[in-house]
């Protein structure tokens, strides 16, 4: 390996960047260059080679009109962003890289040898024809000096488009993005195995919300603590952006982390942060393991949470009134196949009564 090559992967594996990277139709020089320096487990998260024809449409869930094309670096990139976004650890900054190229082979060629390399932030997508290791270095945010021998011509044009806050919770509510991460808490020095979430609208964030998360916190140590709001509900229109940014102000004021997703149901949840402990009430868990939400079908309501299961999910659940009387885990019949998915809060930890229904309706609002 040439040393500037080193150099550059150096600076990506330093760079505290996570990136899924999908690769068809080459590349795999640049791939070995990433994975055999010192460091790359901690920058690189996966690599998909979609090879075929059938495995391409399966990744991306269509055929695309040409492999070797901007538009397929690009859906490409975007495949594997939404998958690092689920896949990287809390607190780091995520990219996904694709790379497309119609390189020599063993049947004739015609035409011009092409590739492209596309890197999609939460922010930014960066579509170009330069070296994988530049590109990814150029979204990593470090520098990669390409040796003065470059020709011109194979340093071709690249396209960078920003998005604003505004165009990046609408592709959260599309369904394009899978989520977009507020990280407001002050920057800690533990590295976090998961993330520790509390799901909810926060309409308005509550003194009692803040104390759960606290909390959960002291008994799961080992989770990034976090919020979450789903931009999209299971029974109402979406949220707007404006509500989506005033929600959100919110947690920016108090200093606290949340998560903008588009997954209102917990199996979907289970499915975006695997790994991950939630935290959720004795009414919402008594829901959860009620066969009446899964139409009637017991058998299927165990099916949908032992894959949650699975993943590693796991629900922190303290008490809360249910039809008048307050209840905590262990006044629930919890399936056996499931009881260790649950953990309870003790009442004398925490119990707090009062709701964000309630404060609307005291407000007038």
């Amino acid at each position: 390996m040439e040393t500037w090559i080193r150099a550059v992967v150096e600076a990506i594996h330093s760079s505290r960047a996570q990136a899924v990277i999908y690769l068809a139709g080459g590349a795999s020089q640049a791939l070995g260059w990433l994975l055999s320096v010192p460091g790359a487990s901690g920058s690189v998260l996966e690599v998909v080679v979609p090879y075929s024809r059938s495995s391409m449409a399966q990744l991306l869930g269509k055929m695309p009109l040409q492999f070797t094309s901007k538009q397929t670096a690009e859906d490409m990139s975007l495949a594997a962003f939404n998958r690092a976004l689920k896949l990287s650890g809390p607190g780091l900054q995520v990219m996904g890289v694709g790379f497309s190229g119609s390189l020599a082979s063993s049947r004739p060629k015609h035409g011009d040898h092409r590739f492209y390399v596309s890197t999609r932030t939460q922010n930014c997508l960066r579509t170009s024809h330069v070296t994988l290791s530049k590109v990814i270095a150029d979204a990593c945010r470090v520098s990669a000096t390409i040796p003065t021998d470059v020709q011109e011509p194979e340093i071709p044009k690249e396209s960078v488009e920003q998005f604003d806050e505004d165009q990046e919770l609408q592709q959260v509510i599309d369904g394009k993005v899978c989520m977009k991460v507020y990280h407001f808490s002050d920057p800690v020095e533990k590295n976090f195995d998961r993330k520790l979430i509390l799901p909810g609208s926060f309409n308005p964030l509550h003194d009692g919300h803040l104390r759960l998360l606290e909390v959960a916190s002291s008994i799961c140590d080992d989770g990034l603590p976090c919020f979450e709001i789903s931009a999209v509900n299971a029974d109402k229109p979406p949220l707007s952006i404006a509500e989506i940014k005033r929600r959100v102000e919110q947690f920016r004021i108090r200093g606290k982390n949340v998560i903008i997703s588009n997954q209102p149901y917990f199996y979907k949840k289970a499915e975006l942060f695997p790994g991950s402990a939630f935290i959720i009430g004795a009414d919402t868990a008594a829901r959860l393991v009620n066969p009446k939400y899964y139409g009637g079908d017991c058998k299927r309501m165990l099916e949908i949470l032992l894959e949650c299961k699975s993943t590693g999910t796991t629900f922190l659940v303290g008490g809360r009134e249910i039809e008048g009387v307050f209840k905590v885990l262990e006044h629930l019949d919890i399936p056996g196949e499931l009881r260790d998915m649950f953990t309870s809060i003790p009442e004398e930890k925490f119990r707090v009564d009062i709701s964000s229904t309630e404060l609307r309706k005291s407000q007038g609002l």
